[in-house]
C-alpha cells in the first residue's frame, strides 16, 4: 500500500523545491548577462536589472493586494462591506491605470536611454580597437582576423582591455552573434554587415553562441571565447601565422561553407584579405545549404520545389 504524504509534509517538500529553485537561479545566471566582463556587459545587466526592479514595483503589491482582497472578503468575514450593486469608482479607475502607465514610461525610458548609449556602431573609446570579422555558417562561426592575416573557426581569442570591434554577415540564412558576458547580442545577414563593439576587461574564458534557430545543426553553434594579455594575444596571432595549418582562400572556404555539425576549432595560418568582403557582397555564392550526398549531412532531402 502506497501512503501519500501528509498535507504538512507536502508543504515542506514544497518549500525546499521553491527554494532550490530560488538559490539555482542566480547561481546560473551569474554565468552569462548577470556576470559581465566588460563595459557593454554591465550597461546590459544594469538595463535588465533596473527594468525587473520597476516591473517589481506594481508585480509585488499586485500579489499582495491579490492575497489581501480573497481574506477580506471571504465568506467567513461579516465586517466586510457587501455591495453588489456597485459598479464604478473614479479613484480605483486612476490607480488601475496610472501605475501600468508609469510602469511602462519609466521602462521605455530607461531601455530607450540605456539602448541608445549602447549603440552597436559607436566605439567604446579612442583606444583603436581590434578587428575581427565575423561569418556565421551552417553549423560553426568563421573569425578572420585582418590585421593578423589569421582566422579562426569556433574559437574567437581577444586581448583584454582593448576595444574589438566586429563586423558580422552570414553567408547562409539569418543568425545571432551573441556573447552573453560580453552583451549584445546582433543579428548575422546575407548580404549584408553589421556593426558591433565590444571588449572584455579581463583575462578569462567565455562561451559565445548563435542566439536564433537556424537548421539541425543550430545547437552546435558555439563557441570558444578567450580574453588574453596582449602580449599574450600577439604571441598568439604569431604562433597562428608561423603555425602548420592551412590557408584560408576561396577554394578551402568553399568546404568550410559545406554544411557540418560539431566542429573542433580550426586556426588558419593566412587568409585571403579579400575574402570577407567577397562572401558580404554574395560575390562568392551562398552556402549550398543541404547536400544529401555529403557524408555529414544530417539527413534532409532536397523536395522537388527545392525546399528543405
Amino acid at each position: 500500500m502506497i501512503s501519500l504524504p501528509t498535507p504538512g509534509a507536502r508543504l515542506r517538500i514544497l518549500a525546499r523545491t521553491a527554494l532550490g529553485i530560488a538559490l539555482a537561479v542566480p547561481v546560473s545566471a551569474c554565468t552569462g548577462v548577470l556576470d559581465p566582463a566588460g563595459p557593454v556587459g554591465r550597461d546590459d545587466s544594469r538595463i535588465l536589472i533596473d527594468a525587473t526592479l520597476i516591473m517589481l514595483a506594481i508585480v509585488v503589491p499586485t500579489i499582495l493586494l491579490a492575497f489581501w482582497m480573497a481574506w477580506r472578503y471571504r465568506a467567513s468575514n461579516t465586517k466586510a462591506e457587501y455591495l453588489p450593486y456597485w459598479s464604478y469608482s473614479g479613484r480605483i479607475e486612476a490607480v488601475v491605470w496610472s501605475i501600468p502607465i508609469l510602469t511602462i514610461m519609466f521602462i521605455g525610458g530607461v531601455i530607450w536611454i540605456g539602448s541608445y548609449r549602447l549603440d552597436p556602431f559607436r566605439p567604446l573609446s579612442k583606444t583603436p580597437p581590434l578587428e575581427v570579422q565575423v561569418v556565421s555558417l551552417d553549423w560553426k562561426w568563421l573569425f578572420i582576423y585582418p590585421q593578423q592575416g589569421v582566422a579562426t573557426v569556433n574559437r574567437l581569442v581577444v586581448p583584454a582591455g582593448r576595444p574589438v570591434h566586429f563586423s558580422i554577415t552570414s553567408a547562409s540564412v539569418f543568425n545571432t552573434f551573441f556573447v552573453p558576458r560580453l552583451g549584445s547580442m546582433i543579428y548575422a545577414m546575407p548580404g549584408m554587415v553589421s556593426q558591433l563593439h565590444l571588449q572584455a576587461d579581463r583575462p578569462g574564458t567565455m562561451w559565445g553562441n548563435s542566439a536564433m534557430f537556424s537548421g539541425d545543426g543550430f545547437s552546435d553553434m558555439q563557441f570558444e571565447v578567450r580574453s588574453v594579455p596582449e602580449a599574450d594575444f600577439a604571441a598568439w596571432a604569431g604562433g597562428a601565422r608561423g603555425g602548420g595549418g592551412p590557408a584560408l582562400d576561396s577554394t578551402v572556404y568553399a568546404q568550410l561553407a559545406r554544411q557540418s555539425h560539431n566542429v573542433p576549432p580550426i586556426t588558419f595560418r593566412g587568409v585571403d584579405p579579400k575574402l570577407f568582403d567577397a562572401i558580404a557582397t554574395q560575390k562568392i555564392p551562398p552556402a549550398p545549404g543541404p547536400e544529401p550526398e555529403n557524408p555529414s549531412h544530417a539527413g534532409r532531402e532536397k523536395s522537388p520545389a527545392g525546399r528543405q
